[in-house]
């Protein structure tokens, strides 16, 4: 051989070597290159613990509450289909969940060294595990503007879970709250999407906090990918009518800012945008997610959404078809969830040559990745080491004080709460009942009964006792009061939904307040004694009819398993109101304004010089408080800013009460004239603070004009054009300029 030759081909291996040395195969890569395809099929495919169960689980909280599994099934699934997720469950006992989990992955051990990554909705706390500590659902913690209580509720529910084989969280939840009757409302945090942005990343960071999970990881779950909350019907699943640009500016930096926070994997929404299936949309799952968002993590399916396209929205003419779409539109996970249906189809369109090798590849890697981030190739087996931790003290009092901050007093006429030296008549369909404090996604999917519950959880009944004592109670039922009310100085009424829902379970077709509640309350009018409305409910009901007539009304929400007690204690006094609405509660269903709606949307708001009358019992950021305060000092540090130069800017806030309180401090902006026409006015920041008697505190933001006074066009360009804008902070308002230039 030629010198020449030899010197090219050993300067060649050298480059090789080289290169290698560079950019080694990763430990993924290599064992990509060793699986088989149905091995790889099996990593994109999640099942239902049900397929895996050898019995139903008990019908009684206070029973056997356990899992039995039947192990030749796991063997079938993890042998011969190689399935590499599984989700979901009931509340169960921390053992049994440890024996469920390492049940599952011991087996698996057998077949392959790729552990599995199961998946829970604990949504709003250790929701899915006997006596986990449950914290207010979503929508309370966006009426709290406090993310604190976002990141401690993530935490505490990693810290309580990730040691029984919870790695994989599906949270959080970040759809913007506008269709009020959607049976999902109370799992938003807020119409607006700041506030959904910032709560967002909160919970991510949280679930994602290695120390909180040590020596367990834990992957947070953006859901749902896009678009999933504003069904213009307003029923679960059905279709969304979202122009890009409105889907750019409201629906999207949601997810754009969870993902910028690291979060691990989306999950896609089941419905259609513009007559597409966002499953199914290439667009969206790639274009969007994947070249526009930068994404890397898993992006999966919820429930039967693949064969959805077949059976519901028919664009697929078989299950095989609506498997090829959703693959070539970008989902890497199938939570198929009961069947092998999607395994074997995917099989098939690899073979026929319609789905590349590649685009498996593609997804496996990811869902592999995944797994490598959480370290579940070196700690994949639950451990009962850590149950002495769960529903710790400090646990339930972080819960407490959540539900005490996220629940809102819209009214108080007469300085009728807090109730002192009163004999109270407590009656209402909430009033002695456990689940409307709740609702769905706590310890099962819908809990249709309070057995589901813990034996020790207070209904409002029990803990108006605690904290009056029972001398001062009287209690009725839904009968007629008129008798009972006579020994009475007040009435309450606990009113609001009362039974627990989740997706479809929650439709309805009116948002007003039932016919028999509604009865009940013009009844308490008709005594002539002052009634206060407890409202325990996972959506705005309407009141329309008598919101004027009673004395006060506290927002309740769905404050979760201690929220008796911070319903009690606000009543009493014992706690002081923080929380402002984080969406707009509607007085009527005929017009529904959200907070940051277009001036020309409502034509008549500008006719009607109290709109909150009008058109809503209490408008977004709107809350009373036992405490006063006063705004004043409104500072910029320019009125005039550029492009690139941010403003700093300031408010003090004094407590002019004799009473310590904290209060959420909402700035807001208005473009005042755009190229697209702009929101009536939108959130850019918000704080909270507690301020004592006589102390004032001040209050500061960085305005950055690229961040907060530009929009995007349909294309997802950001626009930041010269003009006026307006700046509001409770009473007070300041005008600015911006000239680019």
């Amino acid at each position: 051989m030629p010198k020449s030759l030899c010197l090219i081909l050993l300067l060649l291996l050298i480059s090789v070597q080289m290169l290698l040395a560079e950019n080694p195969v990763s430990k993924i890569d290599k064992m990509l290159a060793g699986m088989t395809l149905e091995q790889k099929i099996g990593q994109m495919t999640q099942l239902n613990i049900t397929t895996l169960v050898q019995d139903r689980i008990a019908q009684n909280y206070g029973e056997v509450t356990n899992y039995v599994l039947d192990t030749a099934k796991i063997i079938n699934y993890v042998k011969n289909w190689h399935v590499g997720s599984f989700l979901n469950g009931r509340a169960v006992s921390p053992k049994n969940w440890v024996y469920v989990t390492s049940t599952i992955q011991s087996i698996n051990a057998r077949y392959t060294d790729i552990p599995i990554i199961y998946g829970i909705d604990h949504v709003h706390g250790a929701s899915y595990l006997k006596n986990g500590t449950i914290f207010p659902h979503n929508m309370n913690v966006g009426c709290s503007f406090d993310i604190s209580h976002a990141y401690n509720a993530a935490v505490t529910t990693v810290a309580e879970t990730a040691h029984l084989g919870h790695n994989w969280i599906f949270g959080p939840v970040l759809g913007i709250g506008k269709a009020k009757s959607w049976g999902r409302f109370y799992e938003t945090y807020s119409e607006d999407p700041y506030v959904t942005s910032q709560i967002g990343v909160a919970v991510v960071k949280g679930l994602q906090n290695e120390s909180a999970s040590k020596p367990y990881r834990v992957a947070a779950c953006a859901k749902h990918f896009l678009g999933y909350s504003d069904p213009k019907s307003g029923f679960d699943r059905s279709p969304a009518e979202i122009p890009d640009q409105i889907l750019r500016e409201f629906f999207l930096p949601p997810f754009k800012a969870a993902i910028d926070a690291g979060a691990k994997t989306v999950m896609l929404n089941s419905g259609e945008i513009n007559g597409i299936p966002v499953h199914a949309s290439y667009e969206i799952l790639t274009t969007m997610l994947r070249d526009e968002l930068g994404f890397q993590g898993i992006a999966v399916t919820d429930w039967l959404d693949i064969k959805a396209l077949e059976t519901m929205h028919f664009i697929a003419e078989n299950e095989k078809e609506a498997t090829f779409q959703a693959i070539m539109a970008g989902v890497d996970m199938s939570m198929v969830p009961l069947d092998t249906s999607f395994s074997i189809y995917v099989r098939e369109l690899v073979e026929e040559g319609r789905i590349p090798m590649s685009r498996i590849d593609e997804s496996v890697h990811r869902i592999l990745k995944v797994k490598e981030d959480l370290g579940l190739f070196e700690t994949y087996m639950p451990t009962t080491d850590y149950i002495d931790t769960i529903n710790s003290p400090e646990n339930i009092e972080l819960a407490l004080n959540a539900a005490r901050e996220s629940m809102v007093l819209i009214k108080n006429d007469h300085s009728t709460l807090p109730l002192a030296d009163k004999k109270i008549l407590l009656t209402g369909f909430t009033h002695d009942r456990k689940s409307p404090l709740c609702g769905g996604w706590t310890y099962r999917f819908a809990a249709d009964s309070d057995r589901w519950f813990p034996e020790d959880m207070l209904t409002i009944k029990d803990a108006f006792e605690q904290e009056f004592g029972s001398k001062n109670i009287l209690f009725q039922g839904t009968r007629t009061i008129k008798r009972a009310a006579r020994k009475a100085d007040v009435i309450v009424i606990a009113t609001g939904e009362d039974h627990a829902y989740a997706e479809t379970g929650g439709s309805i077709d009116d948002l007003s307040l039932d016919k028999g509640q509604l009865t009940l309350i013009k009844e308490a009018l008709a005594t002539q004694k002052p009634v206060v409305l407890v409202l325990t409910e996972g959506r705005p009901r309407l009141i329309p009819d008598v919101y004027d007539e009673v004395d006060a009304v506290l927002f309740a929400g769905l404050p979760g398993v201690y929220g008796a007690q911070a319903i009690a204690e606000i009543v009493s006094g014992a706690a002081n109101p923080s929380g402002k609405m984080a969406f707009t509660y509607p007085r009527r269903s005929g017009h529904m304004v959200s907070y940051n709606h277009k001036r020309s949307e409502y034509s008549t708001i500008r006719q009607v010089s109290d709109d909150l009358k009008r058109h809503s019992i209490a408008n977004f950021g709107h809350g009373l408080s036992y405490s006063s305060f006063t705004y004043s000092n409104l500072k910029m540090d320019s009125s005039i800013t550029s492009g690139t130069a941010s403003v700093r800017i300031s408010v003090d806030i004094t407590n002019t009460s004799s009473r310590p309180g904290k209060e959420a401090v909402l700035w807001f902006i208005s473009d005042e004239v755009g190229s697209i026409t702009r929101p009536i006015k939108e959130l850019v920041a918000f704080d909270k603070k507690r301020i004592k008697p006589n102390e004032t505190i001040t209050f500061e933001f960085e305005l950055i004009p690229e961040r907060d006074l530009s929009f995007p066009n349909k294309l997802g360009e950001n626009l930041l054009e010269d003009g006026s804008f307006l700046l509001q902070v409770g009473n007070l308002e300041k005008r600015f300029w911006l000239n680019r230039d």
